[in-house]
């Protein structure tokens, strides 16, 4: 149970940091989601939220090895994945590509879900 924090964020942030490579161009974009970026806006929003989720994702690495950090960063991420999610659900259908970042943001919200149960539990048997 001592690891299990730390663990569940460092997973959570890995998977939030992956898209940042999207920043690269928008080929590294469509080989990421499996969709074509031909509009130019559109690929200019989009590694636009690579640099986000690289923060997200840069922000739950740290904050897992700081326990100050962890409960914040687990709600930030667990919000952000759920968003996704649910955005994901209520837009079906989605292709192969989504699908696959939909089941990376259940794990992550459940491993966030587990982490920020065991700090309420820490903290409980601390007080």
């Amino acid at each position: 149970m001592k690891y299990i924090v730390t663990t569940a964020l460092l997973i959570a942030g890995i998977i939030n940091i992956l898209p940042v490579t999207g920043v690269i161009s928008a080929g590294q974009l469509e080989t990421l989601y499996g969709l074509s970026f031909e509009n130019n806006d559109l690929v200019i929003l989009m590694r636009h939220r690579a640099i986000l989720f690289g923060l997200l994702g840069a922000f739950m690495i740290y904050a897992a090895f700081r326990p100050t950090l962890q409960t914040l960063a687990c709600i930030a991420g667990l919000i952000s994945m759920l968003a996704f999610v649910v955005l994901a659900y209520a837009s079906q259908p989605f292709g192969e590509a989504l699908r696959k970042i939909v089941i990376a943001d259940v794990i992550g919200s459940l491993l966030l879900l587990a982490a920020l149960i065991v700090i309420q539990i820490r903290q409980k048997t601390q007080h």
